[in-house]
């Protein structure tokens, strides 16, 4: 017999898996959007966030609907030149951008906010053109002194709300001069920089410089020198005197005692808030206290979190008091013309400006694809 053969084993022939045909989906369509067919008054309310400084050095040369629409006197009731202070790097000539911007007002301007650059001069030529202004706002403008907050004040009579922060050439006679002249003010904030007082008893240090204010420094029994009460309280007593119709105060890093804060409770009856953080010499223990707590339903006292508060909350202890400093030369008037006609409504504020009228450029500059809106 044969030797028996071993079979063959065939491998399993291949078949090719089996896949679900799906039809190939088209492109998704890239949505698009005219901005030019928003509502005008949606369009308005995107602009405004901008910022008067935003508006004037790029939304206006977006296209000529949105240009006509920034020339709207209306568009600038409110004027926000918020900036981030590094006006050494700024290209731009924020005092002109802002004169611009109250020209186009046309007398309707009712809400400033103006930081780091202001000065007399702009007060002056605000208002002489806008006298229904109701809130302003001034953050580290050291050109605004006593004289050009008081004649500013004496112009408008329908003044609310005045913010002053960080300021350091303003004393208490300006702010007596807001309350005689602004009888409408429910508002007031005025911030500083808490600084302590030198405890040695220094010859040259016979005055304490502040302004067009010297206070004067007394002698205590141990020798040892100080600021006279008086004139701590010089401010609230200022407001204490003009300001009786207050509903909001707020006195950061002031120097105030509890004298100074008795007379502000006793001559503004209707005061809501009150902000005395950083107001170190204050002894709120016992009836102070008291009457606070009883009168005010908003109290901030000197100890209170400054964790919501806009700007730097340093108290700085080492004994250096403000200096006063001379910016005429810095602020000075002569360089700027008050006649309209001197102002080109099309003026570049920098060098390196290159926007053109052309309508057709406009139009099409405003046909944006969502998608890149949203990246």
């Amino acid at each position: 017999m044969g030797k028996k053969r071993n079979k063959k084993v065939q491998a399993p022939r291949f078949q090719p898996p089996r896949y679900k045909w799906v039809p190939k989906s088209r492109p998704a369509t890239v949505e698009t959007r005219n901005w030019l067919e928003l509502p005008r008054d949606v369009t308005v309310s995107i602009l405004s966030r901008l910022g008067a400084v935003g508006i004037l050095r790029s939304a206006q040369y977006v296209c000529m609907a949105w240009r006509q629409i920034c020339k709207d006197p209306l568009m600038w009731r409110s004027i926000d030149m918020r900036n981030d202070g590094d006006l050494d790097d700024v290209m731009f000539d924020l005092d002109l951008m802002c004169r611009r911007a109250v020209d186009r007002s046309a007398g309707n301007l009712v809400d400033l906010n103006v930081e780091y650059f202001g000065s007399d001069c702009l007060l002056n030529f605000i208002t002489d053109r806008c006298r229904g202004i109701k809130r302003l706002r001034f953050t580290y403008c050291y050109g605004i002194t006593d004289e050009g907050l008081s004649e500013m004040a004496s112009k408008l009579p329908l003044l609310e709300e005045l913010e002053i922060s960080l300021c350091d050439n303003l004393s208490s006679k300006s702010v007596e001069a807001v309350g005689r002249s602004c009888p409408r003010l429910k508002s007031l904030k005025l911030n500083r920089e808490w600084f302590s007082f030198p405890d040695d008893n220094d010859e040259d240090d016979d005055y304490f410089d502040e302004g067009d204010y010297y206070y004067p420094v007394i002698d205590d029994q141990n020798g040892s020198s100080a600021i006279a009460p008086s004139r701590k309280d010089a401010e609230a007593l200022a407001i204490a005197g003009t300001m009786h119709g207050l509903r909001h105060l707020q006195l950061f890093g002031n120097q105030l005692t509890s004298d100074g804060l008795k007379a502000i409770l006793d001559s503004c009856p209707h005061l809501e808030s009150l902000d005395v953080r950083n107001c170190f010499n204050l002894n709120l223990k016992g009836d102070v206290e008291k009457r606070c707590a009883e009168r005010v339903k908003n109290l901030r006292l000197p100890f209170d979190s400054t964790k919501d508060y806009e700007f730097s909350a340093t108290a700085y202890g080492d004994g250096t008091p403000f200096g006063y400093f001379d910016e005429s030369e810095l602020f000075g008037c002569g360089d700027y013309l008050d006649d309209e006609d001197d102002f080109d409504d099309d003026y570049d504020y920098d060098e390196a400006s290159h926007f053109s009228d052309d309508s057709d450029w406009y139009d099409d500059f405003t046909t944006i694809r969502i998608s890149d809106m949203l990246h």
